[in-house]
């Protein structure tokens, strides 16, 4: 390689790409791109051929480079080249990717000096390269030739300006020393994209064929046309060399030799030649690398501290250790005791902001879909009537009875009573369900010991089931109990008088009154139960479709506004004789959807006779129907009785309807007590037998009953994942700490040279390319001074840009009307 002055950076970004590699990081220094600017046979090849030692261009006079030629420079163990067009083929001969890049042209630009803007990309892998883009494009050239078009000089432009437009995009302005360097359309082009001069670097070539005489000593020396950053002069290989195939090394060592022999230039020798230009360059690399180093480093030290607990624990990890395995089973064994414990109790080092779980959906369950399943086996007001009607006449049979009979109340209410059994049982299932739920959330944290965690599933799943068992038996002897003995004399029995008294005061009753005998306390009306988003869903295109409205549900009223401010009020909805019903899902929608409706048939919001509520989830349905059960609205009953007898008769005995009166308020006296006792004993039973059990037999039972199965070394054997885990958190540890160690020592080897001060640059005029005045159809009209900045064109380029030309009070710099061409992404 001719570069050597690169072989000072490579061997340390290269440990820091192999260290960041090693740990599953990328690099991401994103190291500058390097495009070469310049005029027609100015010598850009030789330039980008010289900073990477190889001959691989193609030579020739005239207009040689007629696609822009994307380099990307991988680092890699072996040389060798790859084009994007030929996937998967390998170039390992540097003259084959000469010859490739030639038939590549030619096959998208014919063999007359046709040009494109679509770029050959080109890959070169090799160990002495860092992780670079260089970019060879199209000399600048004013008069079409062959099947070049008539604005060839605008073609060009635009497409050196997609790239250099870039603010990590070094500019190498290439000039010949034959030229007047005033008139450069390298550096122009350039001014316009960077006018402070920060990323451009002049390059004088051809200085061995100036003629006898004259020199370029004051451009140089930067005193005559000066720039931010300089001039450096290169002596390139003639085509008689390169024909000749005299090596870059041997250029090198003629180069060196006419700078320290001409007179002109022998006091700068050592700033000058490519030697030199490749120092310049790896320094900006170096001051890049450094500038994104502090972040980079505070990165990589924040994940080395989060993996040092960790990493301390697998250093000192025997897995084939009989104590340690006994060690790690008793440990394992107490945190899942620990861990199932504070999800229940509502107490886990990690709070769930996402979802309910553990405890919070058990305490859902008691207090709200328990509730919920005891109102849906209620009987109705027309449906209780009609049973004690048939009960009392079942009862006298063909005789007439004068008194109330005692025995239509204890049929009532021991089939009420019977009626609790189903949703007792659900809830003791769903209660099971949620404790199981909450295991798998626990013992996920054994997945690294596979046999352990499926040892410990099934024992405590035995477990839960076995308490389940235990639990409806109990339950079930509960409402035997309630069953065995009506007792009449509770103190909160209103009694036969009090019974008689309500009769006579039947009509009076209210919703609040009837959430009371339920056991629901009737909540003032100025309290607010509910509140949240809710859809309504059923409104008509014409009036404005479905929209979501924030809700407030209260004992008297429901009502909705615009938004959660609570300013701008939509309507508010009475809840007298309000009931709801479920409503089934469309194929169309995923909401869960309910719908209120106005038992005297009225219509309950204007002209609709009901109002379809959605909402995002099954669990948020359940608590607004649990909060509608609190504020005293109900669901929908069915008006038929087991047998299909329709709605009871119409009462013709004045003394039977008395009768059925004060069954009636005897009847619903007695279930509220019925219905009170089982909402405080269910969620007793089941905390006492199931879960205070569960958790007793995970922290006192399950390690013995584990010890018991005679296969601890068994269970404690790791899964794969879990050594691959091992090894990968101990591999990057080590990777990070390497990695940390290189930056290290690259921030200490290496130095940043500031940024040389700024020149009047005024010189250099700005672009305008014009056309002839006679142009042929089909030419575009004139250029503007400065191209557009692209669509795509970052915005921050753009804003820094302005920024310096407000300050140089100029137009805002240019970038292309097209888009840069896609340059691949190296993996």
């Amino acid at each position: 390689m001719g570069n050597r002055g690169m072989e000072d950076l490579i061997p340390l970004v290269n440990r820091l790409q192999h260290a960041l590699g090693s740990a599953g990081q990328s690099c991401s220094l994103h190291l500058p791109q390097i495009a070469v600017v310049g005029g027609q046979s100015a010598g850009k090849s030789s330039v980008l051929e010289n900073f990477v030692g190889r001959d691989f261009l193609p030579r020739g006079s005239g207009m040689v480079t007629r696609r822009p030629l994307i380099l990307q420079l991988l680092t890699a163990d072996t040389e060798h080249g790859e084009f994007l067009h030929c996937k998967g083929k390998k170039f390992t001969d540097f003259e084959e990717i000469c010859r490739e890049i030639e038939t590549e042209t030619q096959r998208i630009t014919g063999s007359n000096k046709g040009i494109s803007p679509v770029p050959i990309n080109l890959r070169i892998y090799s160990p002495n390269v860092l992780n670079l883009t260089l970019v060879d494009l199209p000399g600048i050239t004013k008069v079409p030739v062959g099947d070049q078009p008539a604005d060839i000089e605008y073609q060009i432009r635009d497409m050196i300006m997609q790239y250099i437009c870039k603010d990590n995009c070094l500019i190498l302005a290439v000039t010949p020393a034959n030229t007047d360097l005033a008139n450069s359309d390298a550096l122009k082009l350039a001014k316009d994209v960077d006018p402070q001069g920060q990323r451009t670097i002049g390059v004088i070539t051809k200085l061995d064929l100036m003629d006898k005489g004259t020199d370029a000593r004051n451009i140089l020396e930067n005193r005559l046309l000066p720039l931010r950053r300089g001039y450096i002069g290169v002596v390139n290989r003639s085509q008689k060399d390169v024909v000749g195939k005299k090596d870059i090394k041997a250029a090198l060592l003629a180069e060196k030799d006419f700078f320290l022999s001409h007179p002109s230039y022998k006091h700068m020798a050592e700033s000058m030649g490519t030697p030199y230009l490749q120092k310049t360059l790896n320094q900006q690399l170096t001051n890049h690398i450094r500038e994104s180093l502090p972040a980079f480093r505070s990165h990589l030290q924040s994940q080395l501290l989060s993996l040092n607990k960790e990493a301390e624990e697998f250093k000192q990890f025997s897995p084939d250790d009989p104590a340690r395995r006994t060690k790690t089973l008793l440990q394992l064994a107490q945190r899942l005791a620990v861990d199932f414990e504070k999800l229940i109790e509502g107490s886990g080092d990690t709070v769930d902001t996402v979802n309910l779980s553990g405890g919070a959906k058990i305490n859902r369950i008691f207090h709200e879909r328990f509730p919920y399943e005891l109102v849906q086996i209620e009987s109705d007001e027309k449906k209780l009537r009609q049973e004690i009607n048939y009960a009392i006449r079942n009862i006298h049979g063909v005789r007439t009875g004068l008194f109330t009979p005692d025995m239509a109340f204890e049929a009532i209410v021991k089939k009420q009573l019977s009626c609790l059994k189903k949703p007792c049982i659900t809830f003791v299932d769903m209660v099971s369900q949620e404790l199981i739920s909450t295991l798998y959330q626990c013992i996920n944290k054994l997945s690294s010991f596979p046999k352990l965690q499926e040892e410990t599933e099934r024992l405590v799943t035995t477990e839960i089931r076995e308490q389940e068992s235990k639990c409806k038996e109990q339950v079930l002897m509960l409402i035997e109990i309630q069953l065995a003995y009506i007792n009449t004399k509770h103190e909160d029995f209103i009694g036969f008088t009090t019974a008689q008294q309500t009769n006579n005061q039947a009509n009076k009753k209210t919703n609040a009154g009837m959430a009371a005998n339920h056991g629901v306390a009737a909540p003032s009306r100025l309290i607010v139960i509910r509140k949240g988003w809710l859809t309504i869903s059923n409104l008509g295109i014409m009036k404005g479709g479905a929209r979501e409205y924030w809700f407030i549900l209260s004992a008297e009223s429901l009502s909705w506004f615009k938004d959660d401010e609570e300013k701008e009020k939509k309507y508010m909805l009475p809840l007298d004789n309000l009931r709801f019903r479920d409503v089934e899902k469309t194929f169309m929608s995923s909401k869960c959807v309910f719908a209120l409706f106005n038992t005297e048939l009225r219509n309950v919001y204007k002209d609709y006779k009901s109002l379809e509520l959605a909402c995002g989830s099954q669990e948020e349905l359940d608590s607004w129907k649990a909060s509608l059960l609190q504020a005293g609205v109900y669901p929908e009953k069915v008006a038929m009785d087991e047998q299909g007898n329709g709605a009871p008769e119409n009462f013709t005995d004045p003394q039977l309807e008395r009768q059925v009166e004060t069954i009636r308020n005897l009847v619903e006296s007695y279930m509220s007590i019925i219905y009170k006792t089982i909402k405080d004993l269910m969620p007793k039973t089941i905390m006492h037998l199931m879960i205070n059990s569960v958790k007793e037999f995970i922290s006192s039972e399950l390690l013995a009953q584990l010890y018991a199965l005679g296969e601890c070394s068994a269970l404690m054997d790791e899964s794969t994942e879990q050594q691959k885990y091992r090894e990968e958190v101990l591999r990057k540890h080590a990777a990070l700490k390497e990695a940390l160690a290189v930056i290290g020592k690259f921030s200490t080897s290496t130095c940043t040279t500031p940024l040389p001060p700024p020149v009047d640059s005024s010189w250099i005029r700005p672009s305008s390319p014009t056309l002839p005045k006679k142009t042929t159809v089909g030419v575009r009209g004139h250029a503007p001074s400065v191209p557009r900045v692209p669509s795509n064109a970052s915005s921050k380029s753009t804003k820094s840009l302005q920024q310096i030309a407000r300050q140089h009070h100029r137009a805002p710099p240019s970038v292309p009307r097209r888009h840069p061409p896609a340059i691949p992404n190296v993996k």
